[in-house]
């Protein structure tokens, strides 16, 4: 499964906290629903299928950034989108950073691994 998603919030933006609570941000919860409806007409991977995810992020501009931020909105995102059952399906992952690109964006590539 090929897709292209657009730049999520990084995890510093995708949850918040309070004394009692974490929860997902407004922005948090807005990317899940854009991912939704990006991954509408794709496959969907069964619960017992192992995974590989490549992904090839492309900023948005030249600011320093951890791409390593970007995963937990990424996967969960996916998960929620039930494009996978639960991201712990997931046994390779890579990332790796792209050229910027105006808006930015995510390149994935999702395969089932033999185990």
């Amino acid at each position: 499964m090929l897709l292209t998603l657009p730049w999520p919030p990084s995890v510093n933006n995708y949850w918040l906290k309070t004394r009692t609570h974490v929860y997902i941000s407004a922005k948090g919860r807005a990317y899940r629903e854009r991912v939704i409806e990006e991954v509408a007409n794709l496959g969907r991977f069964s619960g017992d299928v192992r995974l590989r995810v490549a992904i090839t992020a492309f900023p948005p501009d030249r600011r320093r950034r951890d791409i390593d931020n970007l995963l937990k909105c990424t996967l969960d995102s996916l998960e929620h989108a039930r494009v996978f059952a639960d991201d712990s399906q997931v046994d390779e992952l890579y990332i790796e950073r792209g050229e910027v690109t105006p808006g930015g964006a995510l390149a994935i590539e999702i395969q089932s691994v033999s185990t």
